[in-house]
């Protein structure tokens, strides 16, 4: 193989982060529009965590592909854990408001307000989880290094379905994230393995109290 062809080959396994960092540049910009009761005090502290290995990412590393620093994932899996713990802690903070009521939770504009920046941060964080577990990751998916399938797209099952070079993009596992926390269940791509299915059943278990408990608590103090 020439050296030329090597390039192209590698070119070809190559995936840009920039959607995955727009994702979580967008989940920060979501938890700094929550109140300062349901967010980690201080709550400057979590978009700082996120914003600083993100911003070196980006200007390091930004593509992912199989030759790339393993510490570029570590750092990126790590990124998810504190959102997604801020994300979780806001759902219960929130919660815990309207159990025990105090003059933080009485406006129920504010209530829905919170609830749908949770839901939306929750569909964009699974969304990049997914993305970063399936079959070992952006960086090797389609490669000879990848691992066994975490989720079945219709185009594996029927590959007449997607060109021969189909892959999964960063689009498809976000869209996977919002059918199940729209539904609490998977209906695109199906889960294969017990962490793909922990996940989905996390996710849709944030989304059920959000929607359920949380908004329609706030609707009834509206009325």
């Amino acid at each position: 193989m020439t050296d030329q062809t090597a390039d192209q080959a590698q070119r070809d396994y190559d995936e840009d982060r920039w959607p995955a960092a727009l994702a979580l540049l967008a989940c920060i910009g979501l938890y700094i529009a929550l109140p300062d009761s349901l967010v980690i005090q201080p709550n400057w502290l979590i978009p700082v965590i996120e914003l600083i290995p993100l911003v070196t990412l980006m200007i390091t590393h930004r593509r992912r592909h199989p030759e790339e620093p393993k510490w570029t994932r570590f750092v990126t899996i790590a990124m998810l854990v504190v959102i997604n713990l801020a994300n979780i802690f806001s759902v219960f903070s929130l919660v815990h408001r309207l159990l025990y009521p105090d003059s933080a939770v009485h406006d129920g504009r504010q209530l829905i307000f919170s609830a749908v920046i949770i839901w939306v941060t929750n569909v964009i964080i699974f969304g990049m989880w997914f993305w970063e577990i399936d079959r070992g990751g952006p960086a090797v998916r389609g490669t000879p290094q990848q691992s066994f399938p975490d989720f079945q797209f219709p185009q594996m099952e029927n590959p007449k379905l997607a060109p021969a070079d189909w892959r999964p993009r960063f689009l498809d596992y976000l869209y996977i994230s919002l059918t199940n926390t729209a539904a609490f269940s998977p209906t695109d791509a199906m889960p294969l393995t017990k962490r793909a299915k922990g996940m989905m059943g996390i996710s849709a278990m944030v989304a059920m109290i959000t929607v359920l408990v949380v908004a329609s608590r706030a609707i009834n103090i509206l009325k």
